[in-house]
């Protein structure tokens, strides 16, 4: 196997260039943290803080209740929660008994959720009570018995916010049925008490975690991540951030269910003796107090979470020196976007820039980063130490020369061992080259320079970007097509001020059946219980045809250019307006 050609290593400065992974769990690469930072906060959640002695305790004591439940290992348990503690402790227990977590976002639909127990076969799913109900309907769709722990938020809240919390709710959470097949976080945790953990721990090279995303044909896929890939991944993100470990504060605001979130924003800090601050739910109005109390040294996020921090109030002239670094991923930072956070860090007294990483879900998150100190104007950064990217001809994965677009491909210790029960997919994706390596093909499109930088260019598959969240056209349409009403519909992602992009449909009626805003009800009534939240189309437009290329596919790209258009129509207009007032 040949070493591929790496031009970037000599930007390195201090990172090293290569690492030494050690062969061991997910869970014992976080006990390892906890005997030297043993009484450091591995986590905080609504200021109260968790050291890593009894966050270790909390995960063995976890572990013998999904133990006492039942599970086994190799089984796997989805994981339905925003960023709370019985999330997190859920994750490493069933990483020590060798079971799976299935990590979905809470907000998913019924439908989806029974999607994802059926794809995983799931033994049980865990989940916050305020989305029990979606739970059970997606449990009862699939037929077949599933254990459905339930979560409360207020029983990981310090006195009095315990007292207070369920007052502050808009909705109460259901009642909860007595059945053999529910139960209660507390007392599901009480029926381990007298369990055995085993001796052993899963090996490195053993699936630790699921994830989903598109794959390369933009249908869900779950993608299997091994020890290896995790802990690999923390280490290199360490070594690249160009600061030290130590103190460090992570903003863990992008939620487990995401790649980003759990690899760089939970992993990351608790393998390397850092803190996570976990936020379970983000909000603009929050933003300013949150930064302000926690004082967090670093903070992951996507583009929108910082086009929001530009808008914050409460920031005004607050000291940011204590940032050390600021990482954006999940979707392309813009140049103009770029420019204004650094004006802002700067005008705040931080003495760091944003830093733009790029990556998959498949090579867990992140797998290269713009250096700490400089940039290359719409450059995504240089690879990661081990990590290797290469530009290709899509026809027959040559490599291509520097400056030419091509797809890009990345090889080293974080690519994904394969797609859930797909061989096909999974070898169309992961390919062994002419140099004996197997590379990951990202399905975008991309150039290097002759130094080895990388420029995202476009994306080869379809999908939509909405709040750095992955969203797949076919799945909005193959949900819109499902009405009696509909002929054929095609979702695209239309450019939004704050989320980046969000979804809109153009929708063609049967012949016969007029426009009317009940046939759009209907519409959208059964993609709220197939789909999620963030995949909702916010506009559908009804139209008697959908333009069509030369072979009769829907050209969903002269849609997305008229859109475009017309976003930039209205921008001008009111900058014209603006302007006229001042």
């Amino acid at each position: 196997m040949n070493t591929p050609n790496a031009p970037w290593l000599k930007f390195y400065g201090d990172i090293p260039k290569t690492l030494e992974y050690p062969q061991i769990s997910m869970y014992e690469a976080v006990v390892n943290a906890g005997k030297t930072y043993s009484q450091v906060n591995a986590y905080e959640f609504q200021g109260k803080g968790t050291t890593y002695a009894k966050f270790i305790e909390k995960i063995d004591r976890t572990a013998k209740a999904f133990k006492a439940l039942g599970i086994k290992e190799g089984e796997t348990v989805t994981i339905c929660m925003p960023n709370a503690p019985q999330g997190v402790d859920s994750f490493y227990a069933l990483n020590r008994i060798g079971a799976v977590p299935a990590m979905i976002h809470p907000l998913s639909a019924a439908g989806e959720i029974t999607f994802y127990l059926k794809d995983t076969d799931s033994k049980a799913i865990l989940v916050l009570d305020m989305f029990y109900e979606k739970v059970e309907q997606a449990v009862k769709d699939l037929g077949r018995p599933v254990k459905i722990i339930v979560a409360r938020i207020q029983d990981e809240l310090k006195f009095p916010l315990n007292i207070l919390y369920p007052l502050t709710l808009k909705k109460k959470p259901p009642e909860l049925p007595d059945s053999e097949n529910v139960v209660r976080w507390n007392d599901f945790i009480a029926a381990g008490k007298n369990e055995t953990l085993p001796e052993t721990f899963p090996s490195a090279d053993k699936t630790a975690v699921i994830l989903f995303s598109g794959g390369t044909t933009g249908t869900s896929k779950g993608i299997l991540l091994t020890n290896l890939n995790m802990n690999a991944l923390g280490m290199e993100v360490a070594a690249a951030a160009g600061f030290t470990m130590e103190g460090l504060r992570m903003l863990s605001v992008m939620p487990l269910f995401h790649g980003f979130g759990l690899g760089v924003g939970i992993h990351t800090p608790l393998i390397n003796g850092g803190t996570c601050i976990l936020v379970p739910q983000f909000t603009v109005k929050t933003y300013a107090k949150m930064i302000k109390k926690n004082k967090p040294t670093v903070i992951p996020g996507v583009p929108t979470l910082f086009e929001a921090l530009l808008r914050t109030e409460g920031l005004e002239g607050v000291d940011l020196s204590f940032l050390q670094g600021v990482f954006c991923g999940g979707d392309s930072l813009s140049v103009e976007l770029k420019k204004k956070v650094d004006a802002f860090l700067k005008e705040h007294n931080a003495k760091v820039q944003i830093r733009e990483g790029y990556g998959t879900t498949e090579c867990v998150t992140a797998s290269c980063l713009t250096p700490r100190d400089f940039f290359r104007e719409g450059s995504i950064g240089i690879p990661y130490p081990d990590v290797y990217y290469q530009i290709v001809d899509p026809k027959d994965d040559s490599e291509l020369p520097p400056d030419t677009e091509g797809e890009i491909c990345i090889s080293g210790p974080t690519v994904m061992k394969g797609y859930l029960n797909n061989a096909a997919e999974t070898a169309a994706t992961l390919r062994t080259h002419a140099d004996g390596r197997v590379w990951l093909h990202t399905g975008d499109v991309g150039t290097m320079d002759n130094d080895g930088f990388i420029y995202f260019k476009q994306r080869l598959k379809r999908l939509i970007i909405v709040s750095g969240i992955n969203v797949y056209p076919s799945q909005v349409e193959n949900t819109i097509d499902a009405h009696p009403d509909v002929l054929l519909s095609c979702a695209i992602g239309i450019p939004d001020p704050y989320k980046m992009h969000k979804v809109k449909a153009f929708v063609v009626l049967r012949p016969g059946v007029e426009p009317s805003e009940k046939i759009k009800e209907e519409i959208l009534e059964h993609c709220r219980k197939n789909i999620s939240k963030y995949a909702m189309p916010r506009e559908i437009e009804f139209r008697t045809e959908l333009p069509k290329t030369l072979v009769g596919k829907v050209a969903y790209r002269k849609l997305e250019e008229e859109e475009a258009a017309k976003y930039e129509q209205q921008k001008a207009e009111k900058q014209g307006n603006d302007n006229e007032n001042k």
